[in-house]
């Protein structure tokens, strides 16, 4: 089956936090990317609430619920105790873990599954007793027994942190290794029984080399380029753009 793609808000929420107003609104446009074939909305709170707000988390769980029920919710970040109090009361039915410090403006890097294994063993424990899909934000560097590390800390899929591809976008002589190593990593990861997930700079332009590699890739999660085209498409058409880029018939 083709990707999904579950479409970040968190760029429509910087925008609206720019004002004091309720303007772009989150939930309006993640209903329009809902409509238009999305299969889900991600967000990403932080501590500082610098984008999306904690109190996005229930509006967006009632939009799905309500209106489009066989869409997913997926959070991301950092496991803090808060973090993880804010995954109990919205009740994603994916929560993606990533190694951020609070202070970073985006997410940049993978985790070091060696030396974090204990930590995400427990967490990755309270989070699937929620009855929540936890995938792992990794490195796409081919490192199998990374992998294997991740799977043994229970998580069911690891999302492949495609900054460096999504980089090539004015040197695509840089993309073809970079997208090798993605895709062994992928490789390794789906023969142990973890699904694969991809997310951070993709785009119309570079996601059909990225699935065309990955063909069982599970689900992109798309913020910056999609709201950036948004700008100049629209929501509605951008979401079919992406989907159409993911391999989807749109």
């Amino acid at each position: 089956m083709p990707a999904k793609l579950s479409v970040n808000l968190n760029a429509v929420a910087m925008l609206r936090n720019r004002r004091d107003l309720p303007w772009p609104s989150v939930e309006a446009l993640g209903r329009i990317a809902l409509a238009a074939g999305a299969s889900g909305l991600t967000v990403h709170p932080r501590p500082d609430q610098r984008h999306i707000r904690f109190s996005d988390l229930p509006v967006i769980r009632n939009l799905i619920d309500d209106e489009f029920p066989k869409a997913e919710f997926n959070i991301e970040g950092y496991p803090t105790d808060e973090f993880l109090d804010l995954c109990a009361g919205a009740a994603p039915e994916q929560v993606t873990l990533v190694p951020d410090d609070p202070s970073q403006a985006t997410s940049d890097h993978g985790w070091d599954f060696r030396k974090h294994q204990a930590f995400l063993t427990v967490t990755v424990a309270r989070l699937k007793a929620m009855g929540c899909r936890v995938s792992l934000f990794a490195d796409g560097d081919g490192d199998a027994e990374a992998v294997k590390i991740a799977k043994a800390v229970g998580a069911d899929r690891i999302e492949l942190y495609t900054g460096p591809y999504g980089g090539c976008y004015d040197a695509p002589e840089r993309a073809a290794p970079i997208l090798e190593a993605l895709g062994r990593t992928a490789d390794a990861a789906l023969a142990i029984g973890l699904a694969v997930n991809a997310g951070h700079d993709l785009t119309v332009a570079n996601l059909p080399a990225l699935v065309k590699r990955i063909p069982a890739l599970a689900e992109v999660s798309i913020g910056h380029g999609l709201t950036a085209d948004a700008l100049e498409y629209g929501m509605a058409e951008t979401v079919r753009r992406f989907c159409r880029a993911c391999g989807q018939a749109v």
